[in-house]
């Protein structure tokens, strides 16, 4: 019996190579000649075939080769690749989805009809290069009289088994392509009191009579490992050179095909010219190379593991601290070398292990390709999707926990926004809608917006719902900012009917709530008659950064090292005040000024402006005293301190201290607020 982290290992890769086949699906409805694409796509199938017959249900290996088969005659150039073609494969990976994860249940008669409307569908449709073809290119002959005999030694791995590599099954492909010979090699196979199940000890020598070319031998083998696992040579029989028809001539196939292997040695290896996949040793060699390196690149840990060892790295971090204070205190050269040598030794440790964590919001964006696409279809409109900032990492705890909240605004503006076809067209617009999806990193924070070029949002009838709803008093006038964040509201809903789309109103508040729990924050910025954006925020809860540390009075703080562009002298530059608000000049450019003993009530007066860049342009903290860098391990607040507005968290410093990581992005929204400070003029 398998183990049950070899089926968590296949379930995950299953997943993977899912998401792999949609992605390169999507592509294909775009670019259908593209021949990489083909290839990805049926490399994705043939894998799904070979890792299921293995581990995955019978149902789902059985379903994955009617795909691959159909797929086929699209590979060999028999059948186009067509929007319906692509639609039904997506269908198709749903189902294995299905068959996969949901196993219980009976999905035997939606896989026949989809295994049935693919074979109709690669049947029934022409193929216009094809049809342009001479007619000499594609005769319609028996197989035998272009036969050729391959010889392959077949000699896996003892651990193919456990690998998900079934040997009868790539037989199996071999007879698909010809006539099959088989002998079995046991000339290691062990006593039986020492036969481990799991571990394969045969070997075997195949004759193929084929007319298929050695790209399709080697398409059976394509994910079979080892540098003498498999060895493919071309067979001539010995006949007179001045006949050279005999080589396409029925009777002299027919006698090899039935053959034993015995006869094998009256056979002479021919050079193959260019062969798709070289069979020499040296050649096979470096695969294993490429597949360890691949393997070391893609192991997989538990979230938790990591968690764990961010929070050991965290400890770390403050332990370093600690021990460069006190080398700094002692004045002992010999300490102070180590606690630099430890310091450099933990930065690194720090880097890495964030790096586990973090992956590409890509990953997260390109999930929503297919959920457009299916949208669009189902509302008759045609929309275009962008990405900007898909290189922008995240946390994949917090990416994992942002895919439902970001498919509720992506309906929406699909439903509610953007307008149909003809809506637009006497509007002025496009035909076309858009949906941009982006990302960036501002300080402590990522930010991701989701654009659409629609209507806007209705806030008249907003306000009449919310009315009506009694969530707003009757004869209230909101601000417009009140009226959008209004559609946050459980239970409203602007839309006229209910449908499987919209119109229960459980989708934005879910969306809130959501973003609420990461500790980030929502906002909609809406423009009647030209599109909504929303913007999401999500501040880093848990992790490690370089940090600017600063005093203000008798409390510590962490400025984000990323976002300090420079520290001046107050006295320095020339300050000024207008509108209620101070200013600094630095090389001719105003910058705004946020007095931080006014924030924590100090009595002291700031001498040293820290410049930072925030999301509304640049803001000059004033501090009393400037620490120096610091490797900061932020800790949540307590929940009492935790929704405080410039707080993003805290850290332990290397005297035990307590040390508050201010958020540059909402003092400078606080400095934006018009205040009468005379301290700039005294």
């Amino acid at each position: 019996m398998m183990g049950g982290d070899i089926i968590e290992t296949f379930l995950n890769e299953a997943r993977d190579l899912l998401e792999q086949l949609e992605a390169a699906l999507l592509d294909l409805e775009k670019r259908p000649t593209d021949r990489e694409l083909v290839n990805t796509t049926f490399r994705a199938l043939h894998t799904l075939k070979g890792s299921g017959g293995m581990f995955g249900p019978p149902a789902m290996a059985a379903f994955a080769h009617e795909l691959e088969n159909a797929f086929e005659k699209v590979r060999q150039d028999h059948a186009p690749v067509t929007p319906a073609l692509v639609s039904l494969l997506l269908q198709s990976a749903d189902q294995i989805r299905k068959l996969l994860f949901e196993a219980d249940g009976d999905h035997s008669a939606e896989s026949e009809r989809l295994a049935k409307a693919l074979v109709a569908e690669v049947d029934g449709a022409p193929v216009a290069a094809a049809a342009s073809a001479p007619v000499a290119a594609a005769p319609a002959v028996p197989v035998s009289p272009l036969s050729r005999r391959w010889r392959i030694a077949l000699r896996l791995e003892r651990s193919a088994l456990a690998f998900g590599t079934n040997p009868l099954a790539l037989i199996d492909e071999l007879r698909d392509l010809g006539t099959v010979t088989l002998t079995a090699d046991t000339s290691l196979l062990p006593p039986i009191e020492d036969l481990v199940p799991t571990e394969l000890h045969l070997g075997w020598t195949i004759l193929l009579d084929t007319a298929a070319p050695r790209s399709a031998i080697d398409d059976v083998f394509i994910f079979v490992d080892g540098p003498e696992a498999v060895r493919i040579e071309e067979l001539e029989d010995e006949v007179p050179a001045a006949a050279p028809v005999a080589a396409v001539a029925p009777a002299p196939v027919a006698a090899p095909v039935a053959a034993p292997v015995a006869a094998a040695p009256v056979a002479v290896a021919k050079p193959v010219a260019a062969p798709a996949k070289p069979a020499t040793a040296p050649a096979k060699a470096e695969v294993p190379e490429a597949k360890e390196a691949r393997a070391e690149a893609h192991v997989r840990v538990s979230a938790s593991r990591l968690d764990m060892l961010l929070d050991q790295v965290g400890e770390l971090v403050i332990a370093q601290a600690r021990l460069s204070a006190l080398a700094r205190n002692r004045h002992d050269p010999v300490l102070t070398t180590v606690a630099e040598e430890i310091e450099r030794l933990s930065a690194d440790l720090r880097d890495s292990a964030m790096g586990m964590r973090m992956v590409p919001i890509e990953q997260l964006f390109g999930r929503y390709r297919r959920v457009v696409r299916d949208l669009s279809s189902d509302l008759g409109k045609e929309i275009d999707l962008s990405f900007t900032g898909e290189e922008t990492e995240l946390d994949k705890t917090v990416l994992d926990r942002l895919g439902d909240p970001l498919v509720h605004i992506i309906r929406n503006s699909i439903d509610h926004g953007i307008e149909s076809a003809e809506r637009r067209e006497a509007a002025g617009k496009s035909k076309r809608g858009s949906l941009r999806l982006g990302a960036r990193q501002a300080g402590t924070e990522v930010v991701i917006t989701i654009d659409d070029d629609g209507a806007g949002l209705n806030r008249a009838r907003i306000l009449e719902k919310a009315i009506a709803s009694g969530i707003v008093a009757e004869g209230t006038v909101p601000a417009d900012r009140e009226i959008d964040e209004l559609i946050f509201h459980p239970g409203l809903s602007t839309a006229a009917a209910v449908s499987n789309l919209s119109g229960r109103g459980v989708g934005m508040d879910v969306v809130k709530r959501t973003i609420n729990e990461l500790h980030g924050s929502i906002d909609i910025d809406s423009r009647p008659g030209e599109g909504t954006r929303f913007t999401l925020r999500l501040p880093l809860t848990l992790a490690i950064i370089d940090g600017l540390q600063v005093a203000v009075g008798d409390t510590q703080c962490i400025l984000p090292l990323t976002s300090v562009e420079e520290c001046v002298e107050l006295a320095a530059v020339e300050t000024r005040a207008s509108a209620g608000r101070n200013f600094v000049d630095i090389r001719g450019t105003l910058v705004p000024l946020l007095w931080m003993d006014s924030v924590f009530g100090t009595p002291n007066r700031g001498t040293i402006v820290v410049v930072t860049e925030s999301e509304t342009g640049k803001l000059g903290v004033v501090v009393d005293q400037v620490v120096g860098q610091h490797q900061t391990v932020i800790k949540p607040l307590s929940p009492l301190h935790a929704r405080t507005p410039g707080l993003v968290g805290s850290t332990i410093l290397g005297d035990g201290s307590v040390a508050l990581i201010l958020d540059v992005n909402p003092l400078a929204r606080h400095a934006a607020q018009p205040r009468h400070d005379t301290r700039v003029a005294a």
